[in-house]
C-alpha cells in the first residue's frame, strides 16, 4: 500500500517576516503548497538572525513591525555581505504606492499589498528568485 502523506516541500527556502501568528501561518502554507520551504520571523531582529542561520533564497519582509521595522531590517541585511544579495518583498498593508519604491530602488526586489492574492505573491516570489 502506497503511503498517503504529504511530502515535504523541496524546493526554496522562503523566510516570511510578519508580527501576525495567523498571516505567517497562512503564508507559509500557500508557500508549501506552491513547493517552497517557508520559514518564519516575529519581528525584524529575528528576521535578521534567521536570515543568517538558513540563508533563504528570499524573505518576505512586513513593513510594520514592532521595534526593528520592516525597511531598516532590509537595510541592514542590504548592509551584511552575508544577506546582501537576498531578495526581500517588502509587503504591506498600506497601498504599495506608500512603500515608496523609487526611494527604495535596490532595497526591495518588489513590493506586495496585503491581503495579497495567491498568484500574485507566488509571481513576486519566482520573479525574486530566478533575478537573484
Amino acid at each position: 500500500m502506497a503511503d498517503s502523506a504529504i511530502s515535504e516541500p523541496v524546493g526554496p527556502l522562503v523566510l516570511i517576516v510578519d508580527d501576525h501568528a495567523d498571516t505567517r501561518e497562512m503564508c507559509a502554507t500557500w508557500l508549501a503548497v506552491w513547493g517552497f520551504q517557508p520559514a518564519e520571523a516575529a519581528d525584524g531582529s529575528e528576521a535578521l538572525s534567521q536570515a543568517l542561520a538558513l540563508a533563504p533564497a528570499c524573505i518576505l519582509m512586513d513593513l510594520s513591525l514592532p521595534g526593528l521595522d520592516g525597511r531598516e531590517g532590509t537595510r541592514q541585511l542590504r548592509a551584511d555581505p552575508r544577506t546582501r544579495a537576498v531578495p526581500v518583498i517588502a509587503v504591506s498593508g498600506h497601498s504599495v504606492a506608500g512603500v515608496d519604491v523609487e526611494a527604495d530602488r535596490g532595497l526591495f526586489a518588489a513590493a506586495v499589498t496585503k491581503p495579497w492574492m495567491p498568484e500574485t505573491l507566488s509571481g513576486a516570489i519566482r520573479a525574486a528568485i530566478d533575478h537573484a
